[in-house]
């Protein structure tokens, strides 16, 4: 099992294991609520939300040749949830970087935020952007 499927792996037996108690004390119904719940919650963390992330320097030369931004982000960011879900496809479209695989990421984003791993960081033609609004970096993103 990879690091990205850690925590959607961990929320989902935590989520199947209230259930479970749940449902042997007899409460059913929140059982039934709880556990889509938790699954729902573990997707949505998971690398099948995100699009495959990549290194710094690779996304920083695939930019370059194709002029597609870079999206700086981290599992468990509820920001970066809300980016890569409003991007919907198109976030495919995308570079992505978690900061916390690759130092180099996390090295950029710090450089370009006063020291913080402030993201999503989105880089666009060189210029950094921080947690930027879905519809802007929407509008960046190349047509198909």
């Amino acid at each position: 099992m990879t690091r990205a499927w850690k925590l959607p792996a961990l929320l989902l037996f935590c989520g199947s294991a209230l259930a479970t108690g749940l449902a042997l004390r007899g409460s059913y119904g929140m059982a039934a609520l709880l556990l889509p719940l938790f699954a729902l919650v573990a997707a949505a963390h998971s690398p099948l939300v995100f699009a495959r992330s990549i290194g710094a320097a690779e996304a920083r030369e695939r930019s370059a040749v194709d002029g597609r931004p870079v999206v700086f982000w981290r599992p468990g960011c509820q920001y970066c949830l809300r980016l890569r879900l409003r991007l919907g496809r198109g976030a495919r479209r995308a570079h992505w970087v978690d900061i916390w695989r690759d130092p180099a990421g996390a090295a950029q984003v710090r450089a370009v935020n006063d020291g913080n791993e402030t993201v999503p960081t989105v880089v666009v033609a060189g210029q950094a952007h921080t947690n930027p609004d879905p519809a802007w970096v929407r509008g960046q993103l190349p047509s198909r």
